[in-house]
């Protein structure tokens, strides 16, 4: 179940309204992200996505799984390491971002991410560790 709350904190966020993202769906430890392409969306190689964009999504969906399952106590203190695997180029109207929390520790986090196109195709792998305030 998708926390409302944060949806609408998450979709109206200026960078994700920037980059035309929203979230599909969260719950505890997991994180589904969309990124809805116009023409004002940077563009790299051969009108695929920008590979700086897919690094933002990698860390925004891992922010929605981390988010999702916050503990009494925890305090957020930010991306400690961000590895982004580039597969493919992504092309398409839609591009998702899936998040999922490898292991959960008092201080930090681990995510993998992977980011598919509109045509289910894997174009690029993550790994984030997210670090807590302690």
């Amino acid at each position: 179940m998708m926390l409302e709350s944060y949806k609408q904190q998450f979709d109206t966020r200026p960078i994700n309204q920037m980059l035309g993202i929203t979230l599909v769906e969260q719950r505890a430890g997991y994180g589904r992200i969309l990124l809805t392409r116009t023409n004002e969306t940077p563009k790299g190689i051969g009108g695929s996505l920008h590979g700086g964009v897919l690094a933002t999504m990698l860390d925004e969906a891992m922010l929605v799984a981390v988010f999702a399952d916050m503990g009494d106590g925890e305090q957020p203190a930010g991306t400690a390491e961000l590895n982004i695997s580039y597969l493919r180029p992504a092309h398409g109207d839609k591009v998702f971002a899936t998040a999922i929390e490898v292991k959960r520790g008092r201080q930090l986090a681990v995510i993998d991410v992977d980011i598919t196109d509109s045509d289910d195709r894997l174009c690029a792998k993550g790994r984030v560790t997210y670090a807590f305030r302690v």
